[in-house]
């Protein structure tokens, strides 16, 4: 009797998603405990908590050769550390605003980052890699434009909280895959890169500060907010990787829908003014998993 087949890359890819997921809602629920800690100081734990997990992960599973590849392109090719920063800039952005907006009331900003990012994903994915579209991706872009067009007209702009995770994230992707360091390897020295800065943070602030005096928990808290933030990561951008761009897309709204329930969670809502674009972004994610879970049952051979 055989034993249960390997997962591919794609079952691999999903796995990842969900579990990464599951892990950024639980981190972005707890972010407010870590008060009277600034977004920095967060930012700052969660980059030094990031480098050892990173490292333990690539001896585990023996892909070491990753970092010390990675070294060698850079003696080769010095420019490709502007990259790299880069890249730790740009991802550590996105760790900062993830502190940052819990702690100040911010967090539905950003979780409709996440959610519009999908389907930033989508149609970069269908200009810059040349993946094929079918028409309920096309409207559900088109529905997510209608909201995001409504917003602009209403308020002026969308916030930059919203547009800092729904553009700063492809650009990130994209420019890892350029660089040809869209894997561990690459994520670790990217944020080496950044950890002096995080260092500086984090003494200033905590050991130096009044937040541990004032929060005794972070000790402990912190350490383990950032292992299972830096985990999460991991597993997001290893999903990136084993998936097709507009699959990812498809599989990354589990995550903002639990951001959306974390921060309503600890208390923030919804205005009545904000219900068009809201709207709008739920009925495009409608349609993007209707239309994907018709995909699937089709290429299953289910009726």
């Amino acid at each position: 009797m055989s034993g249960p087949r390997p997962l591919g890359s794609g079952g691999r890819g999903t796995l990842a998603s969900v579990a990464s997921s599951l892990l950024f809602g639980g981190v972005y629920f707890v972010t407010p405990l870590l008060a009277p800690a600034s977004a920095e100081s967060v930012w700052g734990i969660r980059t030094l908590f990031t480098v050892p997990v990173i490292a333990v992960a690539l001896l585990v599973i023996r892909q070491w050769h990753l970092v010390t590849e990675v070294a060698r392109r850079v003696r080769r090719r010095p420019v490709l550390l502007l990259g790299i920063l880069a890249c730790g800039l740009l991802v550590s952005a996105q760790l900062w605003v993830f502190s940052w907006a819990p702690l100040h009331g911010r967090g539905l900003q950003v979780a409709l980052g996440y959610f519009l990012l999908p389907l930033v994903l989508v149609v970069v994915g269908r200009f810059l890699y040349g993946e094929r579209l079918v028409w309920w991706q096309w409207g559900a872009a088109g529905v997510a434009a209608v909201g995001v067009g409504f917003e602009l007209s209403r308020v002026g702009g969308v916030s930059w909280e919203t547009l800092l995770v729904a553009l700063g994230y492809p650009v990130y992707f994209v420019l890892r895959r350029a660089l040809g360091i869209a894997h561990l390897g690459g994520m670790f020295w990217e944020f080496v890169a950044l950890a002096p800065v995080a260092a500086a943070f984090f003494s200033f602030e905590v050991v130096e500060g009044s937040a541990a005096a004032a929060n005794p928990a972070l000790w402990w808290a912190g350490p383990l907010f950032a292992a299972a933030s830096g985990v999460a990561l991991m597993l997001y951008l290893a999903a990136s990787r084993l998936l097709t761009m507009s699959l990812f897309g498809l599989l990354s709204y589990l995550e903002p829908a639990l951001l959306m329930a974390a921060s309503m969670l600890n208390g923030e809502r919804i205005g009545p003014d904000e219900l068009v674009i809201y709207g709008a972004i739920w009925i495009a994610v409608l349609m993007l998993m209707a239309g994907g879970i018709a995909r699937l049952r089709r290429s299953r051979g289910r009726p």
